[in-house]
């Protein structure tokens, strides 16, 4: 799934951030047509790199500043002796303002402009110009047509900005959108790239500042970070005279009858991520399999509340609801696990029964929904939900003051202050059962280690992430306890040093 590199910047902005900072970089004294030129220029070096032999290059034109970067790439394209042709699917003379001087430019250049229709043909690598990062509702005729001509080609795409049809906020498709093997994104990273659908039609992201100044953008205070090492806390360091019972007591609720494997893969993750001791109160039927399984967690056949109320002065980390059910003995368990307070994370189940109003959940915990789960916290469709997960990842960690991971392709950390993190590490190779039983156990154990519920969240996002692509080079079938020991070698490369 990710689509990113390294050095790209960490902040993202909304699209309206984005119009700003181009504003304020023209009233600061550059001129709107010379970053055009510069957004061009950074485009077609992007293309020469990406396809060095390709040798011809059609621009499908709009009728914005977006089109305006493409009438300049065509000019340079036909200057370096490319063949060139530009598919106009809006009138060249609805063109306005430094849009229009870049197709007088391409015009003066030699650039050949028609008219777009389905039955033109495409050559070499169709640089899409359509539409840009202020589409707001669904893409309207002709530009969707053009859309699907684009999609069937078979040509490659780059797209300038954006892929049109995507919305640079949320990253939802409006309607249609087109799919691009490499995006070149210009002045500020649109969070919408990194959201939803848009992993999908982005590609390979390249990102491009147009020499904007440094003192201008820092002016502009991002929507949202990318989750990446220089914003992520160290592991505590160990000292020689460490010892387990500095290191947390981690309580895994979980396994009805049927579904003990979820609890088991917490309480594997938990241990692997250096939780001093771990517990699993399950279900009396899986204890014997966990304790062959894992003889290091402290299994307790767990019939009643009672037996939790008992535990609760020594328990440090809660990790309730992997395979937990929704019946009488899920229900007793989670009450109990409110009522005891501390740190909490909750996930699957738990969170459904949160979702019917069985029980609250104390502010400062951590949440780990997954799409469905979130849409039934929010009372809203998973479609409605999908469409705008930034939002919903804010609206959940407001409502119920924690500390939200919307788990999906870009998850997100929300806390209730506002603040959002969003994660593109990762692989397909993901899409698995248990993984996410894996990710409640890591961030449990973070905590009990002593990191915050913030640190704990957006580290152990990071963390599972980057195991999950350390594994993919063995192609699908990743099975969830598989991550277990990446992730123990993921995170000595986050500890701290010792003094």
């Amino acid at each position: 799934m990710r689509h990113s590199s390294d050095d790209l910047p960490l902040a993202l902005y909304s699209a309206a951030q984005v119009r700003a900072l181009d504003a304020a970089l023209i009233a600061a004294g550059t001129p709107g047509f010379e970053l055009m030129h510069r957004a061009a220029h950074a485009i077609w070096r992007a293309l020469r790199r990406e396809w060095p032999a390709a040798g011809a290059v059609t621009v499908l034109a709009g009728h914005g500043n977006n089109a305006g970067d493409g009438y300049l790439i065509a000019a340079l394209a036909q200057r370096a002796g490319w063949q060139v042709q530009v598919l106009a699917v809006s009138e060249p003379r609805r063109l306005q303002g430094d849009a229009a001087l870049a197709y007088d430019e391409a015009r003066a250049a030699g650039v050949e402009v028609l008219a777009w229709s389905a039955g033109c043909e495409a050559r070499g690598v169709l640089v899409d110009a359509l539409l840009g990062s202020g589409l707001s509702g669904e893409v309207r005729e002709p530009c969707a047509a053009a859309i699907e001509w684009i999609n069937r080609s078979g040509c490659p795409v780059l797209a300038v900005d954006i892929p049109s049809g995507i919305c640079a906020d949320t990253g939802q498709v409006l309607g249609v959108a087109v799919k691009a093997q490499l995006t070149v994104t210009l002045i500020g990273l649109k969070l919408g790239l990194y959201l939803g659908a848009a992993l999908d039609h982005v590609g390979r992201l390249v990102f491009d500042s147009l020499q904007a100044d440094p003192a201008i953008v820092a002016n502009q205070q991002p929507t949202a970070w990318r989750l990446a090492g220089d914003l992520l806390p160290l592991v505590p360091a160990r000292q020689p005279t460490t010892h387990k019972g500095q290191l947390g007591h981690l309580l895994v609720v979980g396994g009805d009858q049927g579904t003990g494997g979820a609890a088991l893969l917490s309480a594997q993750s938990a241990l692997r991520t250096g939780a001093g001791m771990v517990s699993l109160a399950t279900r009396a039927e899986h204890v014997a399999a966990a304790q062959t399984r894992l003889p290091e967690v402290m299994s307790l056949a767990t019939a009643s509340a009672n037996q939790l109320h008992v535990l609760a002065d020594k328990v440090s980390v809660w990790v309730v609801g992997p395979g937990l059910g929704q019946g009488a003995w899920g229900r007793s368990l989670l009450s109990a696990a409110a009522a005891a307070g501390g740190a909490q994370v909750w996930d699957a189940d738990a969170l459904n029964l949160l979702a019917a109003g069985v029980v609250h959940i104390a502010p400062g915990c951590v949440i780990t929904p997954h799409p469905g789960e979130a849409a039934r916290l929010l009372g809203i469709s998973t479609a409605v939900l999908q469409a705008d997960r930034a939002a919903a990842a804010r609206a959940l960690a407001q409502r119920y003051e924690v500390v939200c991971v919307l788990k999906g392709a870009g998850t997100l950390v929300a806390d209730p202050g506002g603040r959002l993190l969003v994660c593109d590490r990762g692989d397909p190779v993901m899409a698995g059962a248990g993984l996410g039983d894996v990710l409640a156990g890591l961030i449990g154990a973070l905590i009990a280690q002593g990191c915050s519920p913030w640190q704990a969240a957006c580290l152990g996002v990071w963390i599972h992430a980057g195991a999950g692509e350390t594994l993919a080079h063995k192609g699908n079938g990743l099975a969830a306890s598989d991550l277990c020991d990446a992730i123990r070698h993921l995170l000595q490369e986050r500890a701290a040093c010792r003094n």
